[in-house]
């Protein structure tokens, strides 16, 4: 029987080995379209499921069940699947729960992307979705309909950093005979373990923390074994389809992910705690502090606060628009999770295309700026910032 290992120790090791041929610690890369058969009779054994093993890339390939093992042990399922962005991970995962005539319950401060996904692209397929309070108990509940399928849920959001009870969430959704699906994108498997809480559904964009070095287009699902089956033929048929050299980069990085995350937490929390008493900010919207609305559910079902915050200026649009040009360590552009500090003001940037009266009700206004703080040192992060803001 194999001893229960610490998270740090399964990140390193699970789902990798020597290679067997040449002794490699490091896995190689499989970059090949295609994999050769002995024989007409393997191939026809494994495109019927008698037996196991890779055909076409896009079916499949060495590097992806590398990563998939890993993602699925860290999180606690059954099983994994990688696709070629977050974006193919979202809509693989609602799309395998949901058909035309079905409805989806979700909220309005979403990444851009899936808000658009949601807002846009499902009704168009004939899926009908409710953006609600998810925070508002009476509120989901009054949304549901007998074809509900899922709760999605961003926890914490983007760019808000609202946080949501995904226990609570999940028992409004089961009794309804409807599942969870969670971005656990911002939070990561160091910090938060969706599926422990309540979650049917884990999916992540590996652009960000997972991968972490901003070289890699990634996303991931994370579910029991049947659900997950079920998005692979999807994704088979959508054609979102990782590639052999992506999946090794994500390997790579995957491996530090518990050692990144830690300094993320940290130096995000410096930060906030600097910015909060600021005078030139209004409000600094980060889990990791008492001020934060939903601080004690945070932490509760989270066991580290992330690397992302965001503040409002209290000089509205034009103070966020400064204090983004003006930052020199902090780099001006989207995207997050790296080793690198990022600043954005998300209504020029992934909000943009979001309606402002959507933007605004949640509070992604002009005055907004998020932070993405990477792993430099503290001290000179906040010495930009503090440049910045004089």
């Amino acid at each position: 029987m194999q001893p229960q290992r610490g998270l740090t120790t399964r990140l390193v090791h699970v789902g990798e080995q020597p290679d067997p041929v040449t002794g490699s610690v490091v896995p190689p890369i499989y970059p090949s379209t295609t994999f050769a058969f002995p024989d007409n009779q393997s191939m026809l054994e494994l495109m019927s499921g008698q037996s196991t093993g890779y055909i076409y890339t896009r079916l499949g390939n060495p590097n992806y069940t590398m990563v998939e093992e890993k993602l699925a042990n860290l999180e606690g399922a059954e099983a994994a699947l990688v696709l070629a962005t977050g974006m193919a991970a979202v809509t693989t995962a609602v799309l395998t729960l949901c058909q035309a005539g079905d409805h989806l319950i979700t909220h309005r401060d979403l990444y851009g992307g899936t808000f658009g996904l949601f807002h846009e692209v499902l009704p168009q397929l004939g899926i009908t979705v409710a953006f609600v309070d998810l925070a508002d108990p009476d509120q989901v509940t009054a949304a549901f309909r007998p074809r509900t399928r899922a709760i999605f849920v961003e926890s914490p959001a983007n760019p808000t950093l609202q946080v949501f009870d995904i226990a609570a969430l999940g028992r409004l959704a089961h009794d309804r005979g409807a599942r969870v699906i969670a971005d656990n994108t911002f939070a990561t498997p160091v910090n938060q373990q969706p599926l422990k809480l309540g979650a049917d559904v884990v999916i992540h964009s590996c652009t960000k923390y997972l991968n972490g070095h901003s070289d890699v287009m990634a996303g991931a699902i994370v579910g029991d074994a049947a659900y997950i089956d079920q998005a692979r033929q999807l994704m088979r048929r959508l054609g979102g389809t990782l590639n052999g050299f992506d999946a090794w980069l994500l390997l790579r990085g995957m491996r530090t992910l518990s050692l990144r995350v830690e300094r993320h937490n940290a130096n995000a929390r410096q930060v906030a705690e600097y910015l909060v008493q600021h005078p030139a900010i209004e409000r600094v919207l980060y889990p990791g502090l008492p001020s934060h609305p939903r601080h004690e559910l945070a932490r509760r079902q989270m066991s580290g606060f992330g690397g992302l915050l965001s503040v409002v200026l209290k000089g509205g649009g034009e103070a966020a628009a400064r204090l983004v040009d003006r930052c020199q360590l902090f780099t001006r552009a989207v995207s997050l999770g790296s080793v690198e500090s990022l600043i954005t003001q998300p209504v020029a940037a992934v909000h943009y295309s979001v309606p402002a009266a959507e933007r605004e009700a949640v509070g992604i206004t002009p005055a907004l700026v998020r932070i993405a703080v990477g792993i430099e040192d503290a001290e000179d992060l906040i010495a930009d910032l503090e440049q910045a803001l004089a």
